[in-house]
Parts: C-alpha cells; structure tokens; sequence
C-alpha cells in the first residue's frame, strides 16, 4: 500500500502541473485577443497539449475561465492576507481597494463586447467578498442575519469597484476606498460596542 502514495502524489503533480501550463496559456491568449476569438484548440497549442487533455480538466473555455478568475482574484485576497485576518476598519477598506483594483485590471482583458467575462468576474469576485464577509461577522456579531449583511455588503462592494474602475478622472484606489468605507459599514449592521 505504501508504494501508492508517491505514484498519487506523482500524479497530483502532473494534474497540477498540466492545469498551470492550460492557464498560463489562456492567460497569454487573453492578453493577445479576446475572449471570444479564443478557441479551446488554441489554448491547447499554447499549452503543448492535446485537446483531449484540456477537455480531462475543463469541460469548456468558460470553465477555464471561471477558475482563472477564482484563482486571481483569491491570490489577490492572500496577497493582502485578507482571508486569514479579522475584521477591522483597515481590513475592509483594503479589501474594498483589492476589489476595486481586481475589477479595473479585469476589464482591461474584457471588451464591451463580451459581457460574459464581466458576468463571471462578478459571479467570483462577489462569492469570495461574501465569503470572507460571513466569516468576519461570525467573529463579531451583526444585528441582523451575517448572510444577508454578507450579500449587501459584497454587492455594495463590487458595485462601488466597478464604478471606479469605469471613472475617466478616478480618485487613487486608496482615497476612493476611503471615502466609500461609510457606505460599506452601514451594510454590515454590527452590533455597537457598550
């Protein structure tokens, strides 16, 4: 039985290292074309694989897609530290600029026509930021249900970040973050302090 787990861990590896080469590939692809121009073939000759292989780990480009944007945007959340922290004011207003930052770098890849890429962005960008949120009010408490404060506050959030992100004469991420933090406290109805 021992001489199954180098051959798993061999083969979780290979997965691993098959998966990166197919993102990397999209990445690059993302940034040369659009989404729509992208083709699963294309992704495969980029990567060095088969098509056969990139169907073994994503049934399609969307799937591919969604996982990127998952994965960017929880590496942007650690970046910060934020999923292993607690809440404090600081913490959300640097979630708030992480947000802000990752929708603005999004939407460079994505063009008006594509709303598909804007919809998955969003999709992800808001789990994660409810997420985290619902962890956070279960650490201190809310007036009121931490989920529906968590769903308020991840669609002010996003919503906020987005509005920055389309600005022509934007404030600094930081400044902006800032001055929305108000808006986005009042969603979490925290519980005052005697």
């Amino acid at each position: 039985m021992l001489t199954n787990v180098p051959v798993q861990k061999k083969l979780d590896l290979r997965v691993k290292r098959t998966r990166g080469l197919i993102q990397r590939a999209f990445i690059e692809l993302l940034a040369e074309k659009g989404f729509r121009e992208i083709t699963v073939q294309d992704i495969a000759e980029r990567a060095e694989i088969n098509r056969a292989t990139f169907y073994a780990h994503y049934s399609d480009k969307y799937a591919l897609l969604e996982e990127s944007i998952r994965q960017q945007f929880r590496q942007e959340l650690e970046k910060r530290t934020l999923s292993a922290c607690h809440y404090s004011e600081e913490n959300l207003h640097a979630l708030v600029m992480s947000v802000c930052e990752f929708v603005a770098r999004s939407s460079e890849h994505c063009k008006a026509s594509e709303p598909q890429f804007e919809s998955l962005v969003e999709m992800q960008v808001r789990k994660q930021v409810r997420e985290l949120i619902e962890m956070w009010l279960a650490q201190i408490g809310s007036q009121s249900s931490p989920q529906i404060a968590a769903v308020a506050t991840s669609w002010a959030i996003y919503g906020l970040a987005l509005e920055w992100g389309r600005a022509r004469n934007r404030l600094p991420v930081e400044a902006y973050a800032r001055q929305v933090l108000p808006l986005v406290i009042s969603n979490l109805q925290l519980k005052q302090r005697p």
